[in-house]
């Protein structure tokens, strides 16, 4: 069982790395926090500790359906592995065809204190659907797929999101250049594609 930790734990890391680095208000807000130097630990433990709890709640609740209903993890898995190849689809078509708004922008107006930049942040990250379709609904269909290492996965996500936090918000300045240019979100676009296709077929074929 041990053995299987780094696995679990190395998966959730990627899983969990390839939604979060996709282009969002989120991502941009906090690059600009990192750029001005304003409100960074704040912001970025918001973050980090927003996408925990809702990891948690996705491993946990999802987990605690499955032990209670086994057939719920054939059901989940077609769900999981549909969205993860929808969303590879998605990225691999950014990436072949980027738009104009394919760069991170860094401009727009910056908080003016602690409390404002807080607010902000929550904002972001709670009143975007697209958070909870991420952590709940697909990170916690995948490591319902894990069974007992499910939250050794989780932890490997969380440790994602805080590392990838960390990273923009700190070293914003040495981002910032390679952000803004097109070229460097296909290249992240073509990795996330590749890692979300390949799990959502190993997902898919796991299930049925």
């Amino acid at each position: 069982m041990t053995s299987s930790f780094v696995p679990a734990a190395a998966a959730g890391f990627g899983t969990g790395l390839s939604l979060i680095v996709a282009i969002g208000a989120q991502n941009a807000f906090v690059l600009r926090q990192g750029l001005r130097r304003q409100a960074v630990l704040a912001v970025v433990v918001i973050c980090a500790l927003s996408d925990a709890v809702l990891i948690a709640l996705g491993v946990a609740g999802l987990g605690a359906v499955v032990t209670a209903w086994p057939a719920a993890l054939t059901v989940v898995g077609l769900a999981g592995g549909c969205f993860l190849l929808g969303y590879g689809a998605l990225a691999a078509v950014r990436a072949l065809r980027p738009g104009d708004g394919q760069a991170l922008s860094t401009r727009g107006t910056t908080t003016g204190s602690v409390r404002a930049a807080v607010l902000t942040c929550l904002a972001l990250t709670w009143l975007n659907p697209h958070v909870y379709l991420d952590t709940v609904l697909m990170l916690g269909s995948v490591a319902a797929d894990r069974g007992s290492l499910r939250w050794v996965f989780g932890a490997g996500a969380m440790l994602a999101s805080l590392a990838w936090f960390a990273g923009l918000g700190y070293g914003a300045r040495l981002l910032s250049g390679v952000l803004a240019r097109p070229a460097a979100w296909r290249v992240l676009d073509s990795l996330v594609a590749v890692t979300m296709l390949a799990m959502g077929a190993t997902l898919l074929l796991r299930t049925v």
